[in-house]
């Protein structure tokens, strides 16, 4: 089902109206849908390298409208949501959040988690669902989904723009990897500057 899904997504990015369809799957994965935008990014900025920040800005305002949607359906639809993250294996995560999130330590936590997702290949919609449940600052959500959503598709659009069909392969084979050091890394230098400096 998934590699179906997959090349219908790609076949997509070589489409007319491939703009509207980015929107439409950067908007679905951050609530169900299994398929990451990155797919179509990088052919599509690739084919018109001129039109990378215009790809950017899609995927990301979608996406984050999406994560809103996610956040609908987690605070209003519990037992639609709860089916959802059941079907990415995280029941058990979201379960234990929702009776341990305080406004400590674990609202903090939670926010780091939240940035990852959005950044690395983390089920992302999982997290947006899971903020609607436990009733996470809809605010700082929105916020947080713009920067990690928006830091995440300008490094695909930038590095699929500079290194052209290259980069295709790489993210396939190490996507995973480079977006979780460096998601981390990020997490690391705010966390720091949060505790340490503010």
């Amino acid at each position: 089902m998934f590699k179906d899904l997959y090349q219908k997504s790609l076949k997509l990015a070589a489409h007319k109206s491939s703009k509207f369809f980015l929107a439409i799957i950067s908007f679905s994965e951050s609530s169900f849908f299994p398929i990451p935008p990155d797919i179509m990014i990088v052919p599509m900025v690739v084919a018109k390298k001129v039109d990378y920040i215009k790809i950017f800005f899609i995927a990301t305002i979608f996406s984050a409208l999406g994560g809103l949607f996610g956040y609908f359906l987690g605070s209003t639809f519990i037992d639609l949501a709860i089916k959802v993250v059941e079907f990415y294996g995280y029941e058990n995560k979201v379960l234990d959040l929702k009776h341990n999130l305080t406004e400590g330590s674990s609202f903090y936590f939670f926010l780091g988690i939240l940035f990852l997702a959005g950044f690395t290949p983390l089920p992302f919609k999982v997290f947006t669902i899971t903020s609607g449940i436990i009733g996470f600052n809809i605010f700082v959500f929105f916020f947080i989904c713009l920067i990690s959503r928006g830091l995440r598709f300008f490094a695909v659009c930038y590095l699929s723009a500079k290194f052209g069909k290259a980069f295709g392969p790489f993210l396939e084979k190490k996507g995973v990897k480079f977006f979780t050091i460096i998601g981390l890394l990020i997490a690391t230098i705010f966390g720091t500057i949060y505790f340490f400096i503010i």
